[in-house]
């Protein structure tokens, strides 16, 4: 097709098309679902930045995955919602490299935070004597820091290698943007975005999981050593910590198999249904898997909402 590659052309969702016959339903189900995620999730980085005793490595790394899950559920439910409200079904290419990068980058941002996260409950658990001078607030800081700016720099590549391909397609077969669906649309060979964002991807996803099974295990080994009291508490935070884990693991598989079975002519709602939880499941299970299985978040934020409610009366 002649305008298929030009560089400023507008591709079409396919998967707001599915959605069109209940969009004001879908509508008011990612509304609420935004909301939820926002409200929650902002609650609790209030609470960890205003609370001085709050103020650890661990609550650090927690604010930062919430904030994280604000960001990745920001970069497509809003325009999903102005979509469904609008019926519109069409994004610029710029515009949906954008989203790629961003959807991307939360992904890479939540697996690397949740990697640091086994890393420092490994210092806790295993190296409690050396754990105030091996893991601080600024070296935590220094690590999430550092690692999302690799990753930042990484996906940039990655897209900008996507942004350079002709496209011979417009239709993408999802809600929103990935730098896999765009690339497929090619009308060249794109052997060198396979190769460099597979082995990205794959590299990065291979050693975060291995570090944190390994940090996990360890840490349930030390637990059969611990008194029982300890033990429980120890497992607890070992629980919370792989529920978020097992959340986005989730998403991952979602997405692998999305693309493998892509081939055998999967149905445009089958798209949707693999490539959304990535972006829904953490954000949402984060701020309320942290806010009821902490114990000190927990009666925080309890303390904190009396102290709401008893000024809303005054």
């Amino acid at each position: 097709m002649e305008n298929g590659s030009s560089m400023d052309i507008t591709l079409e969702l396919l998967g707001l098309l599915e959605m069109e016959s209940h969009r004001f339903l879908y509508g008011i189900l990612s509304l609420l679902l935004y909301i939820t995620i926002i409200s929650l999730s902002s609650f609790i980085v209030y609470l960890i930045l205003t609370e001085e005793s709050l103020h650890k490595p661990m609550y650090l790394l927690i604010c930062n995955l919430l904030c994280n899950g604000i960001f990745g559920s920001s970069s497509f439910l809003p325009k999903l919602l102005v979509d469904l409200l609008t019926s519109s079904k069409t994004i610029s290419r710029n515009g949906c490299l954008v989203q790629s990068l961003s959807v991307s980058f939360f992904a890479f941002c939540e697996m690397c935070t949740l990697t640091i996260m086994a890393y420092d409950q490994y210092l806790a658990v295993c190296h409690p004597l050396q754990y105030v001078t091996l893991m601080t607030n600024k070296k935590a800081a220094y690590l999430l820091t550092t690692s999302q700016v690799i990753y930042f720099i990484l996906i940039l590549v990655a897209i900008l290698l996507t942004e350079r391909v002709p496209l011979c397609g417009t239709e993408i077969k999802n809600i929103f943007c990935d730098n896999m669906s765009i690339f497929i649309l090619a009308c060249t060979d794109t052997s060198a975005n396979n190769v460099y964002g597979g082995v990205m991807t794959t590299a990065s996803f291979l050693f975060s999981t291995i570090f944190i099974m390994f940090s996990y295990v360890r840490i349930y080994l030390i637990c059969l050593k611990l008194s029982p009291e300890s033990s429980i508490k120890t497992m607890n935070t070992l629980v919370t910590h792989l529920i978020n884990f097992s959340a986005f693991l989730v998403g991952v598989i979602f997405i692998f198999v999305r693309y493998r079975v892509g081939i055998i002519n999967l149905p445009i709602s089958g798209h949707v249904l693999l490539s959304t939880p990535t972006l829904v499941l953490p954000p949402l299970l984060s701020p309320l898997v942290f806010g009821v299985r902490t114990k000190t978040l927990k009666v925080k934020m309890i303390h904190r909402l009396k102290e709401l409610k008893k000024w809303r009366y005054l």
